[in-house]
């Protein structure tokens, strides 16, 4: 069991209409030592979330009024809750809702019914992830032997000067800065290459290549930049 005393300085919201599912989440996350506050619809999410600050949120797809999707666009867009972390619940499991979910700025995405082992551990990592993220300031990323300098726009690989491309350089820098979190191509089309240039999704493939094969020793088997089948590609967690 992870320490209550950490935990307990996290506030998580569950929103879900099921009030079952939310008194069972409820349960497990306070045994773990987590604050939990509920909420059973869109608008109630919204007031909780301006009102309390939750520092994560268990966010279902499907609810009364505000739709879940609508909750993410609007948490993302507004300042004060852009980097709040959001896992979504859902009960649909197409691939295309993951996706559309993940670029709506969910960081994860469970499919109901899943154990309530899976979503605990689901919210420490992406709770580790948050605490463990760069500030906007820094300059300066080390995984392992791979060293990033953003001023000096270098890369060195166990002491060897890496040659990257001006947006293989964006490409990286953005995906470690955020280790662990899955991007679609879409969303890495827009932060990386922005809105000005008209490129295809798989020009992202094109890039990623490119970049492994300057940074990874070994390509059947990737270190640092992975795949994430069906949906697109994460920095990995755990290297620094």
């Amino acid at each position: 069991m992870e320490d209550q005393g950490r935990n307990s300085s996290f506030r998580i919201l569950i929103v879900d209409d099921e009030k079952d599912l939310v008194d069972l989440l409820s349960y497990n996350l306070e045994k773990e030592g987590y604050a939990v506050l509920r909420a059973y619809d869109g608008e109630e999410a919204l007031k909780t979330i301006r009102s309390r600050k939750p520092d994560l949120i268990l966010l279902d797809l499907m609810l009364p009024g505000i739709q879940g999707m609508e909750i993410c666009k609007i948490v993302r867009k507004t300042p004060e809750t852009a980097t709040l972390p959001i896992i979504m619940l859902t009960a649909r499991g197409e691939e295309v809702d993951r996706i559309v979910g993940l670029e709506m700025g969910a960081d994860d995405y469970v499919t109901k019914p899943f154990s309530v082992r899976e979503l605990l551990a689901r919210v420490r990592a992406v709770l580790r992830r948050y605490e463990a993220a760069p500030t906007e300031d820094r300059k300066t990323i080390r995984y392992g032997d791979l060293f990033i300098d953003h001023d000096a726009h270098e890369v060195t690989l166990a002491g060897r000067k890496v040659a990257l491309s001006p947006t293989e350089f964006r490409l990286l820098w953005f995906l470690a800065r955020t280790p662990g979190r899955v991007f679609t191509r879409e969303i890495l089309l827009d932060r990386v290459w922005g809105d000005d240039t008209f490129v295809e999704p798989r020009t992202v493939d094109v890039h990623i290549r490119r970049l492994r094969a300057q940074i990874e020793p070994d390509l059947s088997t990737p270190r640092f930049v992975l795949t994430v089948r069906g949906v697109g590609y994460k920095f990995a967690e755990g290297t620094e």
